[in-house]
């Protein structure tokens, strides 16, 4: 759909007063999905000059109609060109269109003479990109952040050809088009799980080990002896399971022990080592067994 730039507003008395007592006048870039936008805040008076005072009447549109008026509006030629758009505003970037937009709309200013108005913008770096290639002034706060999001609340009612529905379309092409461009720009997204795979496994790895010295160091309080005999944290963990207490032990369980560590004479010295442990007698740990268990 074609949409064709405002004819401007007409003249406010309030803000030629102001721009009679050296007041600087207040403009506000505003980049939305179907173009860019630039509004005059003439009628700061009327909501104030604090961020407060602008977050209590931005729901108000009646009110903040009256105090900031759409000073000019060029649409985007095409979806790739919004995109295109989209991606320098990102990077803090001034385009061709852009410049040409602001110098189109914005008061003249004489050679050799100050600016006597202000641009306000959301992104500072465009804002400081904007200075230096324009001379324009710039500035970018939490007050014209507070005006640009209420400038995004009631965009659609200042543009008349412009539809809500036709807004939110724009707006969803466009997102879906500036994620699939950031995607792919990522070249290392592939390097990037392999990464996150290897700091996963030493993750584990390191939880794992932390895990079999508490058992090691808990269980070690009763049957001591038994960490001499078997080294391997797997089959250690797997025996405190099976023995739990030491004095429950005996010849009768050597062929269980034997299937599970895979050798009898160790077996054996196990048996034999319960006997004579020097171990204290068995307290059930729940949180150690909780972790052989796990």
């Amino acid at each position: 759909k074609t949409l064709t730039s405002p004819p401007p507003p007409p003249p406010n008395p309030s803000a030629a007063a102001g721009e009679a007592r050296g007041e600087m006048a207040l403009y506000l870039l505003f980049e939305s999905a179907s173009g860019y936008a630039l509004f005059h805040a003439h009628g700061i008076d009327e909501i104030g000059q604090s961020v407060d005072a602008v977050r209590s009447t931005v729901l108000d549109l009646k009110r903040f109609s009256k105090a900031v008026k759409l000073a000019g509006f060029t649409p985007f030629l095409s979806a790739v060109d919004a995109l295109n758009q989209c991606n320098a505003i990102s990077e803090g970037i001034m385009t061709d269109e852009l410049r040409n937009f602001l110098e189109l709309n914005l008061p003249k200013v004489k050679e050799g003479k100050k600016a006597k108005f202000t641009v306000g913008v959301m992104e500072p770096k465009v804002g400081s990109h904007i200075t230096e290639a324009t001379g324009i002034p710039c500035q970018s706060n939490d007050y014209v952040q507070e005006l640009l999001r209420a400038v995004r609340l009631h965009f659609d009612q200042f543009i008349e050809q412009l539809k809500p529905s036709d807004l939110e379309k724009a707006q969803l092409g466009l997102g879906h088009s500036y994620s699939r461009a950031k995607v792919k720009f990522n070249v290392n997204r592939v390097d990037n799980m392999v990464i996150q795979a290897i700091f996963l496994l030493d993750t584990l790895d390191k939880d794992v080990n932390s895990f079999s010295m508490r058992v090691r160091e808990w269980y070690g309080w009763h049957f001591p002896e038994l960490v001499k005999i078997v080294n391997d944290n797997y089959l250690y963990a797997k025996l405190a399971k099976f023995v739990v207490n030491k004095s429950d032990l005996s010849e009768k369980d050597i062929p269980a022990l034997a299937d599970l560590i895979g050798d009898e004479d160790k077996a054996k010295e196990i048996v034999e080592a319960a006997k004579a442990s020097m171990g204290n007698n068995y307290v059930h740990n729940y949180f150690c067994f909780s972790v052989v268990g796990w």
